[in-house]
């Protein structure tokens, strides 16, 4: 038995130290099959065993090109947290790629089709190109050169390269309160780790259009941050699943239609040189579906390849019906315009990729904390044609608004299915939100004017509509349903074979108006605001802040399900308190606004307007009546209930979203005071609209100007500081004033005033008869005014500056970006 023994296992070593038979290559190697009877973009083969997928390119050009095709890129598997925008489904850059064989090598080059000579001959076109620059992103060894002159080489590599700009995004800083305090919240350092970097040959997909392959991609670094660490299980290594795609260029024949300022929208720019003289050399392409009439002919027709939008499977009912709803109202406009079933919206097929090209998708993520929502575009750089749409909806910002609505009406009736029914409003807005970002998707913008025209568009950012009834919050009207009559007009100038002047000037009838006048709380535009309502910005705000003191009588522990932990109600309790944040921003931007379109010669509204002075000064009216401390008192009896102690383990959703207490679980009324104080002191005081007020008040008497601002100011929160709320108020109020006037925006007319109604107010303080607390706030105050140096301080760092809990996404938080084609939204 022994000596058996001995045998074997020196035949087993004798058969290691033997030379291993070598192995056909080609046994090693599998060949991706496109669909069955069609042909892939490229011939496509993979080696598990060393990670290789082999591309068989065809034969080069004259100019070293063997392939020309468009190249994206997409998170398969995302990073959970809403502030950084990793999240699945997220796309990058759209490229135009060639593999371009130079001596032994083939390198991957971004072209640069924006610059041309498209009427130009070939010579002057080939000029151009060599005139500005490409991008050779990666360079490999032929790994074979077939009889017919097609090269195959390895393409693995590159799809470990960060062309998705990861590390930038780990690495962004973020600015939380927006005042230059800037911090990275994903942390320091993070790098692109090759070791634990790989394409996934298993992965490989083949199309006649389309290759799609993903490759898994790790980033690591010694310096994480919060918001890693509250996610990742190691965060010195976050990993995460890079989709690539690479599509054939579009067939010729897609007409591309001029971009017209007026109706917005996404574009393609190009920088022609083979324009004529006296026309213009840099022009804008809107970007839209290619979308063909059987008959072309015909007032309406059926069309070639109809719009399809996939809904992600993973999505849940009733979130699932309420999408489907909703993106499905494109098609009556589609239908309006002309085009029969030319849109709908279906579920992902069963086993479908979301990522592969051919599906335009709306894709449903989870996240640690509530967040964006955005529509994404892959289109043609030399033409806009958009390719494929691609839409991220977070799942938590549905549970956000169902706090919400629970603040204002209870919860008495969750999933009751009547007009106040928590949950069934979410699902009216889920709807809009869906055709929302599925319009920026189809190339249509923000239009933050809609609002203000009865609902005419879901391209704007639509707050709940609370009506009262029987002195109560009522939400039976609080979302529009369907398209918007802006939203009709638009497509048919975009989409439309008609005339597109006249569609244009058709849809120029309605107010519009996108992110850049209308984002930011200091725009001019008088009618750009955000998450606002009703034709009437101011008496908006009037009628919303009745809603809030009715909201604020009723709320307590109805607002919480039964066994439900009293502490949420302190979460409940913010976007309460602040339900006006953003109708306030509304009415202010009356203060030194303006009425402007986006105007073209001719079209005969040229000359913007300012808001006339009586509207101004009702504006101001309104906006200081938010800074009163009846309004700004929370009711007593909340109090208790408000300071109700949380157990069990941390929630960093619920941590951001409840104001500071004042130990423990003691709820600090002042702090609520604050902020609601802060949001409409800087607000009112930003440096630009201050600045407006100058320029106005020089050609115009009558106009509102900066010391009539600052008067009314100081003499509404001053005139109330006889206990602790007050002075809260009043400090809050004359700190930012402070900080404004040492703003480097601020423009030397509105720091000099700002400066010297500081020291009238500190001289006033200091005169005061007073007793008490009153007194020794006064006296204290005003030795901070009158002295250079303590001002200087007070304005440096803006002490005691509370946190306000986020107010965006009720939906919304948005930024575009151009380059990238996106737009992030509620």
């Amino acid at each position: 038995m022994k000596m058996t023994r001995r045998i074997r296992l020196g035949a087993l070593l004798l058969a290691l130290s033997l030379p291993l038979a070598p192995l056909s290559a080609q046994a090693a190697l599998q060949e991706i099959a496109a669909p069955a009877g069609e042909t892939g973009l490229v011939p496509v083969r993979t080696d598990a065993a060393k990670g290789r997928i082999l591309l068989t390119l065809p034969r080069p050009a004259h100019d070293g090109v063997a392939l020309r095709v468009l190249y994206s890129t997409a998170l398969k598997t995302g990073l959970g947290s809403a502030p950084l925008v990793l999240d699945r489904g997220r796309t990058g850059n759209t490229q135009m790629v060639a593999f371009r064989r130079i001596g032994g090598k083939i390198a991957v080059q971004f072209e640069n089709p924006r610059f041309r000579a498209s009427a130009g001959e070939p010579a002057q076109q080939q000029a151009v190109a060599s005139d500005f620059g490409i991008s050779t992103v990666w360079m490999t060894d032929i790994d074979e050169t077939l009889d017919d002159g097609r090269l195959v080489i390895d393409i693995a590599p590159f799809l470990t390269l960060d062309t998705l700009g990861i590390a930038a995004s780990l690495n962004q800083d973020q600015d939380p309160f927006g005042i230059g305090a800037a911090s990275s919240i994903a942390g320091k350092g993070f790098k692109l780790e090759d070791k634990l970097s790989l394409a996934d040959p298993a992965s490989v997909r083949l199309f006649p259009d389309n290759l799609e392959v993903d490759a898994i991609q790790t980033y690591v670094s010694e310096k994480p941050g919060a918001e890693v660490e509250n996610i990742v299980p190691e965060p010195g290594k976050v990993t995460l699943t890079v989709h690539h795609s690479f599509v054939r260029l579009p067939e010729p024949g897609f007409v591309p239609r001029s971009f017209d300022p007026r109706l917005g929208g996404f574009a393609t720019q190009a920088v022609d040189f083979s324009a004529p003289l006296g026309a213009p050399v840099v022009y804008d392409m809107a970007n839209r579906f290619r979308l063909e009439k059987l008959d072309p002919a015909a007032p309406r027709s059926r069309v070639k390849k109809p719009i399809i939008f996939y809904l992600d499977r993973n999505t849940p009912e009733p979130i699932r019906s309420a999408l489907l709803e909703g993106i499905g109202w494109w098609g009556d406009a589609f239908d309006a315009a002309g085009f029969v079933n030319a849109f709908r919206v279906e579920m992902l097929p069963e086993g479908a990729d979301p990522l592969d090209v051919r599906y335009n998708m709306v894709n449903w993520v989870d996240r640690a904390t509530r967040g964006w929502a955005y529509g994404q575009q892959i289109a043609d750089p030399r033409t806009g044609e958009i390719v494929k749409g691609m839409v991220v909806l977070g799942s938590l910002r549905a549970r956000q608004d169902i706090q919400i609505f629970q603040a204002l009406v209870g919860a008495g009736e969750l999933n009751s299915g009547g007009p106040n029914d928590p949950v069934k409003v979410a699902l009216d807005r889920l709807a809009q939100l869906g055709a929302h970002e599925v319009g920026h998707t189809l190339g249509f913008a923000h239009n933050f004017a809609a609002s203000t025209q009865d609902r005419a568009s879901v391209m704007d950012y639509p707050p709940p509509r609370i009506g009262l009834v029987d002195g109560k919050p009522d939400l039976s009207d609080a979302y529009a349903e369907g398209i918007g009559a802006w939203d009709v007009a638009t497509v048919r100038w975009l989409y439309a074979d008609a005339d597109a002047r006249e569609t244009a000037e058709a849809a120029a009838q309605f107010r519009y108006v996108q992110d850049d006048n209308a984002r930011a709380a200091d725009t001019a535009y008088a009618w750009g605001g955000l998450w606002d309502d009703g034709a009437d910005p101011v008496a908006e705000l009037n009628r919303l802040m009745e809603v809030r003191a009715a909201a604020l009588a009723s709320f307590g522990l109805d607002a919480l399900s039964p066994g439900e932990p009293v502490s949420n109600l302190r979460r409940r309790f913010v976007p309460l308190w602040l339900l006006h944040r953003y109708q306030l921003v509304a009415a202010a931007k009356q203060i030194g606004g303006a009425d402007f379109v986006y105007a073209v010669n001719g079209g005969g509204r040229e000359a913007a307007e300012p808001v006339a002075p009586a509207k101004q000064r009702a504006a101001l009216d309104a906006t200081l009546a938010t800074l009163r401390p009846e309004v700004l008192r929370v009711p007593p009896a909340l109090m208790p209930l408000l300071s109700a102690a949380a157990n069990g383990s941390t929630d960093r959703q619920y941590e951001t979203e409840v104001f500071a207490t004042a130990g423990g679980p003691v709820f600090d009324p002042l702090v609520a005071a604050d902020a609601a104080a802060q949001l409409t002191a800087q607000t009112l005081l930003a440096p630009r609209r201050l600045a407006r007020l100058v320029v106005q008040s020089q050609s115009d008497r009558e106009a509102l100007g900066v010391g009539e601002l600052l008067d009314r100011l100081t003499e509404t929160v001053l005139a109330s500081t006889s206990d602790d709320l007050g002075r809260r108020i009043a400090y809050r109020t004359l700190a930012t004033m402070a900080q404004i006037a040492r703003r480097p925006e601020a423009t030397p007319e509105v720091a000099a005033a700002l400066d010297q109604k500081l020291r009238d107010v500190g001289e006033a303080l200091a005169r005061r008869k007073a007793s008490g607390a009153d007194r020794a706030w006064a006296l204290s105050l005003s030795r901070r005014l009158l002295d250079p140096d303590q001002r200087e301080q007070l304005a440096a760092s803006l002490p005691r500056l509370v946190s306000v809990p986020p107010g965006d996404p009720i939906g919304e938080d948005d930024w575009m970006d151009p380059s990238s084609l996106l737009a992030i939204d509620e």
